[in-house]
């Protein structure tokens, strides 16, 4: 029997209740304790789901995280719900009623698109990571509407359905991470040809992927959540617009799209002017921080940085801005000497463009006092440069 079968019968299910809450702290005496009226196996594997339960709240909130089983791996790769959520209420607006969702993992994906109400074929080869995703439909009560299958996805038979989404695996229990995209399982070559062979396909890949390696058939989308980039996905179809790039913030749903006729050249470096303007990291991925820039009536700090800077505040919901004070050349000695004249205790450092690491400034330049300050270590036509200030108001 594999943890997840033990987990499945009505003591482990039991076992599970009792051990949700246990701190990592006290885990040891917690497993010697339960091991006199429950078999070893299974008091590892509860204690064990527990730790991945609780990791996974980041992901799938408090609510669900409980109730679902995982994998290490399918902790680490499942999309967060909440660009799960926003991706399958496009499908829907989109009219699609069916998906095969090709190397499932333990089932997030899958999980978005039943709860916007679109049937699922939902399939992975891994039996474990399988038999959690077809557990985690039970366990949510979407098994009418997913049918998971353990399989290989490159056998599967998909013509019955409006879309296709593939999410190769982009990690190796032995290798890590793999930047290798022929190395992924399954290869991007194959995954892009399943996605362009679909009414409506979807690819997703990994948020560095070069610009140059994406299909030129396809439309690139990358989204954030919180203000950091959570993955990148290809879109493929006749209503698709070869070329074009999107950026998607969530939680707000705010977007910028661009096609090939609509992209703006790179914008002129200019002098810094009283706000610096920090773009949203889908921006920066899609290679849209013009279109910020034009918006602004900015420009960039430096040809190379991917900072805006302008001499009026502007709202924005694509980029976080800050009020410049000082503009100094890279010197820690007058760094640690401005932040104790004014007091400040509380340093942010940000950094583009710049081999200095934030912690080693820190320890450096020792920020005490009440106030507070922001440091970017960057460069400025080209030459190392701090700016200092505080998030605009």
């Amino acid at each position: 029997m594999t943890d997840l079968d033990f987990l499945l019968t009505p003591e482990g299910r039991a076992l599970l209740d009792e051990v949700r809450d246990t701190d990592p702290a006290r885990e040891l005496a917690v497993a010697t304790r339960l091991r006199r009226a429950h078999p070893a196996e299974l008091v590892s594997a509860a204690l064990g789901q527990a730790r991945l339960r609780q990791r996974a709240v980041a992901k799938f909130g408090a609510e669900d995280a409980g109730r679902m089983f995982f994998t290490p791996n399918g902790v680490e790769q499942s999309t967060r719900a909440s660009v799960a959520t926003y991706r399958a209420e496009c499908l829907r607006a989109l009219g699609v009623r069916s998906v095969a969702d090709l190397c499932c993992g333990i089932g997030g994906d899958a999980i978005a698109f039943a709860r916007a109400g679109i049937r699922v074929l939902a399939v992975d080869r891994d039996p474990v990571t399988a038999a959690a995703a077809r557990a985690n439909t039970d366990a949510l009560g979407l098994a009418e509407l997913i049918e998971v299958r353990e399989a290989d996805v490159t056998e599967v038979d998909t013509g019955a359905y409006d879309a296709v989404f593939v999410d190769p695996a982009r990690r190796s229990s032995k290798r890590g991470r793999i930047f290798d995209p022929e190395a992924y399982s399954p290869p991007l070559s194959w995954a892009v040809s399943a996605a362009l062979g679909a009414p409506l396909g979807l690819l997703k890949i990994a948020p560095g992927i070069p610009h140059e390696a994406i299909p030129p058939e396809a439309t690139a989308e990358w989204v954030s959540d919180g203000g950091d980039v959570k993955e990148a996905v290809l879109w493929f179809g006749p209503d698709v617009t070869p070329g074009a790039r999107r950026a998607t913030l969530l939680p707000s749903g705010a977007g910028i799209y661009a096609t090939p006729a609509t992209m703006l050249p790179d914008p002129e470096a200019r002098p810094v002017g009283r706000y610096l303007y920090e773009p949203d990291g889908a921006v920066i991925r899609a290679h849209l921080v013009a279109e910020v820039a034009a918006d602004l009536d900015g420009g960039l700090i430096d040809a190379t940085i991917a900072y805006v800077t302008g001499d009026d505040l502007r709202p924005t919901p694509y980029a976080t801005a800050y009020e410049i004070t000082d503009v100094m050349p890279f010197n820690v000695k007058k760094l640690k000497a401005l932040l104790r004249e004014r007091g400040v205790g509380t340093l942010t450092v940000k950094k583009r463009g710049s081999a200095v690491e934030p912690e080693e400034l820190r320890k450096k330049v020792r920020p005490q006092g009440p106030n507070a300050a922001t440091v970017f270590l960057t460069r400025v036509a080209g030459a190392p440069t701090m700016l200092i200030g505080h998030p605009a108001r």
